[in-house]
């Protein structure tokens, strides 16, 4: 009953949990040693098959972050030193800078061929937040609700601020809210936590009570919050209530 996209968002936290309890074994000096000499063979016998990308595959490895590893050892054998990350990263975003082919051509396979991890994934999520922050300020005009968006509020010397501010608060469910913060992903227990403690309560502090958009959806129980002034739902609220100033 679900939609691809949100199938999609809980496979790709799932998948980034798994790269993350294995992520240690795969930095080891022995295990990037042991890629690093497989890939030279691997080159060495066809240097168009996509060596780094099967052997990613095979130790169950994100592509993009194996072209990391071999990156950065054949880097440290070139220079002899290590590679700062504002380098490796400029690499892989563009590849062509790697002053070899045929290890660009393998950063390249392993970029495209990867569905959680890489330039082109963070370029596509990006694109996909903004997307629904944009659509959330269109229903936001659409209703005539007056905000202070997340850019305006960063000129002033806010830090951590919500994706808008309501400047007159609504009410939503019998909640008071006066701000609204869109997350085009699907809300399950860890990353909510998080969310909780890098961000929400943070806004919940600073500006009150307010409402998180998990447009993928969410775990029913993470909604636990509501009487403490945070609100989840998966969707723009169609039930808001204003507050209208009366002539006396």
């Amino acid at each position: 009953s679900q939609s691809q996209s949100t199938l999609l968002s809980i496979f790709s936290q799932e998948y980034q949990k798994q790269i993350k309890r294995t992520h240690a074994k795969h930095h080891t000096a022995e295990a990037i040693e042991t890629y690093y000499q497989r890939y030279l063979n691997g080159v060495m016998k066809n240097a168009a098959a996509p060596v780094l990308l099967e052997l990613a595959n095979e130790v169950d490895f994100a592509p993009s972050l194996m072209a990391r590893i071999v990156l950065e050892r054949f880097l440290q054998e070139k220079e002899q030193a290590i590679p700062s990350k504002t380098l490796i990263n400029s690499m892989l975003r563009d590849p062509s800078q790697i002053p070899d082919g045929v290890l660009a051509n393998q950063v390249y396979q392993c970029a495209v061929n990867d569905c959680c991890y890489g330039p082109l994934v963070d370029c596509i999520k990006h694109a996909i937040g903004h997307e629904h922050e944009v659509l959330l300020r269109e229903m936001l005009l659409e209703k005539n609700l007056s905000f202070i968006a997340e850019d305006q509020l960063r000129a002033k010397g806010y830090d951590k601020t919500p994706d808008f501010i309501l400047e007159v608060p609504v009410a939503v469910e019998g909640h008071i809210i006066h701000w609204i913060e869109s997350k085009a992903s699907f809300g399950d227990e860890s990353s909510h936590q998080a969310y909780l403690q890098d961000q929400f309560w943070s806004y919940w502090n600073r500006f009150g009570p307010g409402l998180v958009i998990y447009w993928y959806g969410f775990i029913e129980e993470l909604d636990c919050h509501r009487e403490r002034g945070i609100l989840l739902k998966d969707c723009f609220p169609t039930d808001i209530v204003t507050l209208r100033h009366s002539m006396a």
